[in-house]
């Protein structure tokens, strides 16, 4: 389907070396719009500059890259910014027990206290502009809890609630407020969780070893591990949607799975979508 440019024009997309962001990004520059990226890693942000997207550093973990990168994106865009795309996170794969107070925290820096740190900066600037509007990636995680995923599960179901929460308080502003919530999705996402595996969780001394041995094959896989796995032009589609429409939805479900769980919740009794969700898990193997 071809699209052409609508207002808003200024996207800021953060989380984009790889996976969704990159490609939200590059497709998105495509059809015209002012597409402002961002990366954790130096290397990443000279990679895509050197590809003609425009990309900031910001690390998401401290308060003042944040402001620094933002004060640099305010100058990109002539103090503009018309949509934000709150992209950039990370899964850390692991029993609950096995989480430590500092991985918790490691896990939230990221994914929820970054990210609503910097739409707190922005929110301001929107309303005096007269509006905008603020995507979440958020996750079928966010609203179905899956074994072994807890810091990440906790994380996207946070960061729904801050995104309904705001949605409420600035739709007098003219801002409006969307969650996106992928099911499988092509990326670098279990790479990356892998590593965080390896840095914060004792396998050897852990009640759940022969669980996580599933779950280390799973995570060693190349390609999709998953059903009904898309690519990350599917939840651009969702984004461009968003951004084209006057009223853009408050929800946007990606994938089978995050469709079938969103009504299963509403209509299974809670022990039976525990069975289901369970299942769907695989003990870590899915």
């Amino acid at each position: 389907m071809t699209h052409k440019c609508l207002p808003p024009s200024t996207l800021l997309i953060t989380g984009c070396s790889t996976g969704i962001g990159y490609q939200c990004a590059q497709q998105l520059q495509q059809m015209g719009y002012q597409v402002i990226a961002t990366c954790r890693k130096e290397h990443d942000v000279q990679r895509l500059n050197e590809q003609g997207l425009t990309c900031v550093q910001l690390d998401l973990a401290c308060s003042q890259s944040i402001n620094h990168a933002l004060k640099q994106i305010l100058e990109l865009s002539n103090g503009r910014i018309d949509a934000l795309f709150n992209n950039a996170a990370f899964g850390l794969p692991g029993a609950v027990e096995d989480l430590s107070r500092e991985a918790m925290e490691y896990q939230f820096q990221t994914n929820v206290f970054g990210t609503q740190e910097l739409t707190n900066l922005i929110v301001p600037i929107m309303r005096q502009q007269g509006g905008g509007k603020i995507l979440y990636n958020s996750s079928i995680l966010g609203f179905a809890a899956m074994p072994y995923r807890g810091a990440y599960n906790a994380s996207k179901f946070a960061i729904e609630g801050f995104a309904d929460t705001l949605r409420l308080e600035v739709k007098q502003d003219n801002i409006q407020v969307s969650l996106i919530e992928p099911g499988p999705i092509i990326s670098d996402f279990r790479k990356n969780a892998f590593i965080q595996f390896k840095q914060w969780i004792n396998m050897e001394e852990s009640a759940h070893q022969r669980n996580y041995q599933a779950m280390v094959s799973r995570l060693e896989t190349k390609g999709p591990s998953a059903p009904f796995t898309l690519p990350p032009e599917a939840v651009t589609q969702c984004v461009i949607h968003a951004l084209q429409k006057p009223r853009a939805k408050i929800r946007y479900r990606v994938t089978v799975p995050t469709i079938i769980f969103a009504i299963l919740k509403r209509l299974l009794p809670n022990r039976w979508l525990d069975i289901l969700l369970t299942k769907a898990g695989g003990d870590g193997k899915r």
